[in-house]
């Protein structure tokens, strides 16, 4: 697994004419990618040597310079294990909501007692670890909550056990449509879900109102383990404007038929980690938007919903920009499409992606992308401009489609689609 971490030296390599020849081979990186898992260093002259051969690798070499990611094994470990030991036993930094008369009793509002309890833990400055539980055993019935940062101690922790309910009267979005529990501008924060549930009635769809069940916004260092979201108005979890952000096994669970219920969304954000999350949502189990670099996904369950999407980028005329992204091992199951690429004709750039490891069952459109994405009612008109899409490898790509085109390249006549490549991809369509 820590190889995995480490794909900014197995991309660059796949990217980067010169690596092939002798500008950066040297004996550290050679031995690194030699040994890393799947790479075929034949790939690299017969395909990613022939383009951009008009810049230097530095470029590339450059992208990757400040990614500092690892696997923190231990605490994944530790995560995955939350369900079967029970619950973890309490440390002496811990406070919860229910030492501020939160009921728990799914009726009540508990909402003053969640604010008076962060307020608490948010303002600790001791030498102790200031811990916010929720207990188990308990469902609490919140309104849109915002727990703002930053907090006085260098880390902060927030412990799920119990199941947190959004409200489901209109009137209490009233002051913002768009977000539910909104964690803003803390750092060095850890959320654990010992077998707890945020779930976002969404049952009840709330309409024009969208919130997004749970939003990080402008938090650095954060670690998200063991986490169920469910039911949300619109997406699942989202990480917004965030760096260092470490994810794992985030489970999302709604209707394959809720609108706009993507699992997990990626936003502005460098330097995530998306470790083995099981998503069951109604649109993209994980979309990654502008202003997003250094994103691995890995390990990914996905079903229903439109499979794994990068955008939609350059809506409304704006300038997107998308890089390094890798997806390694996904099990993608009866989703409307697999693994997509969507831009519209504005501009800016996608470029260094990897798709790779990923077995399709029943897929539609799995492997696509569209240079001239289109969300509207009325037809979009050809335009002279385009979202750039360039350095896309897709390798060991198996399984069965729901659609005859297994592949979709749908690019700009005027800024086509540069430097894509397949490697053992091996799709079937399945007819019903």
């Amino acid at each position: 697994m820590l190889q995995q971490s480490l794909f900014l030296f197995l991309f660059f390599t796949l990217i980067s004419s010169s690596l092939c020849g002798s500008s950066f081979r040297d004996e550290h990186l050679a031995n690194l990618v030699e040994h890393t898992p799947g790479f075929d260093p034949s790939a690299c002259p017969s395909f990613f040597g022939t383009i951009d051969k008009d810049r230097p690798a530095d470029d590339f070499k450059a992208s990757f310079t400040s990614l500092q990611m690892k696997y923190e094994a231990d605490q994944i470990t530790e995560s995955r294990r939350y369900d079967h030991l029970g619950t973890p036993g309490s440390s002496p930094g811990e406070v919860s909501v229910e030492d501020f008369r939160a009921e728990g009793y799914g009726e009540s509002d508990d909402t003053e007692a969640f604010k008076k309890a962060w307020d608490k833990i948010c303002s600790s400055d001791t030498d102790v670890q200031p811990v916010l539980v929720v207990p188990e055993n308990k469902k609490y019935y919140v309104k849109p909550i915002t727990f703002l940062g930053p907090c006085k101690s260098d880390s902060i922790t927030l412990k799920i056990l119990g199941t947190i309910e959004a409200s489901n009267d209109p009137a209490h979005y009233k002051n913002d449509r768009y977000h539910w529990l909104l964690f803003y501008n803390i750092n060095n924060f850890k959320v654990e879900g010992h077998g707890g549930t945020i779930d976002g009635n969404g049952k009840t769809y709330l309409a024009p109102w969208h919130q997004r069940a749970v939003t990080f916004y402008q938090c650095h260092d954060l670690k998200v383990y063991g986490l169920n979201v469910q039911n949300a108005q619109e997406m699942h979890v989202s990480f917004e404007q965030s760096v260092n952000v470490q994810a794992v096994n985030i489970v999302v669970t709604s209707s394959g038929t809720s609108p706009n219920t993507d699992g997990i969304h990626v936003a502005l954000s460098e330097n995530v980690q998306l470790i083995n999350p099981i998503i069951k949502a109604g649109d993209d189990c994980i979309s990654i938007v502008n202003g997003s670099k250094n994103i691995e996904a890995i390990d990914v369950t996905c079903r229903p919903g439109h499979g794994i999407s990068i955008g939609s980028l350059g809506a409304k005329k704006s300038e997107a920009h998308v890089s390094n992204v890798l997806v390694n091992g996904a099990k993608i199951t009866g989703t409307m499409n697999g693994v997509r690429i969507k831009t519209w004709q504005d501009q800016g750039m996608l470029k260094n992606i990897i798709f790779q490891n990923i077995k399709m069952d029943n897929v539609g459109n799995p492997i696509i992308i569209d240079q001239n994405y289109c969300d509207q009612k009325s037809p979009c008109s050809e335009q002279s401009s385009a979202v750039q899409v360039r350095n896309i490898f897709y390798k060991n790509i198996t399984g069965t489609s729901a659609t005859k085109m297994t592949t979709t390249f749908n690019c700009s006549k005027t800024f086509p689609c540069e430097g894509i490549m397949q490697q053992e991809i091996d799709l079937v369509y399945k007819a019903k």
